[in-house]
Parts: C-alpha cells; sequence; structure tokens
C-alpha cells in the first residue's frame, strides 16, 4: 500500500506540473512568435513548477525527500527557480527590450507585469539571503523570519501574475497548478506556526519573567 501512495503522490505531482505544460506547448499562439519567445514563456511555466515543488520539499511531504535530503533538494530547486527566472526574462529582454524596460521600471500598461517584477526580486533576494546566510552570521529565526516573508511574497505573485497573463496555458489547468501552489504554501506555513505555539507556551511557562 505505501508503494500505492508513493506512487500516487508522485503521479499527481507530475501531471500538476507537466499537463499544464503540455497545454502550453500545443496553444495555436506558437505561430505568431519567435523561439526566443517561446522559450522564455516555457521557462516562465518550469518556474512555477519549481515554486510548487520548494513549500512541498520544505515541509517533508515528497516521498524520500524528507529531513536532510529534502533540504538539500529545496536549494537545489531554489538554484534551478532562479535559473529559469534569468531565462525567461532574459529571453522576454531579447524578444521585445523597450515591453521588459517598461516592466522594470513597473510603467508597463499590463496587469500582470508589476507582479512578475514583484515576484522576480523576491526570488532572487532569497537566493541571496540563503547564499550569504552562513557567512554573515545571520540568526536561524532572523533567516526564518525573512525566508517566510520572501516566500509570501513569490508564492503571492507569482500566482497573480500567471493567473492574469492571457498566453499560451490553459485556463483551467494553470488555475489549478496555481491552486496548489497557494495551497502548499499555506499548509506548510500554517504547520510551522502551529509547532511554534507550544514552543513559546513552554518558554512562558519555564521563565514567566
Amino acid at each position: 500500500m505505501r508503494a500505492v501512495r508513493v506512487a500516487l503522490i508522485w503521479a499527481a505531482l507530475a501531471a500538476a506540473i507537466l499537463v499544464p505544460m503540455g497545454f502550453a506547448a500545443v496553444s495555436p499562439l506558437h505561430e505568431y512568435r519567435s523561439l526566443t519567445y517561446i522559450v522564455a514563456g516555457f521557462a516562465g511555466i518550469v518556474a512555477l513548477g519549481l515554486v510548487l515543488l520548494q513549500p512541498l520539499l520544505i515541509g517533508g511531504y515528497l516521498p524520500g525527500l524528507q529531513g536532510y535530503s529534502g533540504r538539500r533538494t529545496h536549494l537545489w530547486i531554489g538554484g534551478a527557480l532562479v535559473a529559469a527566472v534569468l531565462v525567461h526574462v532574459g529571453g522576454l529582454w531579447i524578444a521585445s527590450p523597450p515591453d521588459m524596460i517598461d516592466a522594470l521600471l513597473f510603467m508597463s500598461p499590463t496587469l500582470f507585469s508589476p507582479f512578475g517584477v514583484i515576484a522576480m526580486w523576491a526570488i532572487f533576494a532569497t537566493a541571496l539571503f540563503a547564499a550569504l546566510r552562513r557567512r554573515s552570521g545571520l540568526a536561524p529565526r532572523t533567516w526564518r523570519s525573512a525566508h517566510m516573508s520572501l516566500a509570501v511574497v513569490i508564492v503571492v505573485c507569482s500566482v497573480v501574475h500567471s493567473l492574469l497573463i492571457e498566453g499560451t496555458m490553459e485556463t483551467m489547468s494553470k488555475a489549478a497548478l496555481c491552486a496548489l501552489v497557494v495551497l502548499a504554501a499555506v499548509k506548510v506555513m500554517a504547520g510551522r506556526v502551529s509547532r511554534k505555539r507550544p514552543a513559546a507556551r513552554g518558554e512562558s511557562a519555564s521563565n514567566p519573567l
């Protein structure tokens, strides 16, 4: 039964990420776009899928990737997320520099642009914090608070950015993927908050002053 459960979990996760990519791959909009633009678009879809993986990894919900292995994979996926965002933004820059300049300066008329830019900077900030964490001597509590705050920004802005875009992704599969991203993030954050409360009560009881 355990093997079946593990297989179902991985199959569901693969479907959640690959089905939207499959629909995007057969979109008729590709006929009017350059290869660079298409690659940039798919990099954005990959990035959204990686955002789904991150809370699942840190929460230990993926079979075989709990504890240390889950945390290490979380770091590697974080690096892959940065790379996907760079390909996404770089490709869009090559395809249309004026549009990207407007987006980066928050002057774009499209509603989805500012959310994408904010998510991008939040992802870069998280990667920078992670890279400098040990060298800077950042306290674990400070790191967790900063990381969780940035994660909220990444999840919210990435989901809003994706939902507002009317592009190659099919509407229902995109909405399902975005909903899973939000649910996974909420699940992990709620679990961490609930674990902190008993500890806080224990500290108060042992040290009333």
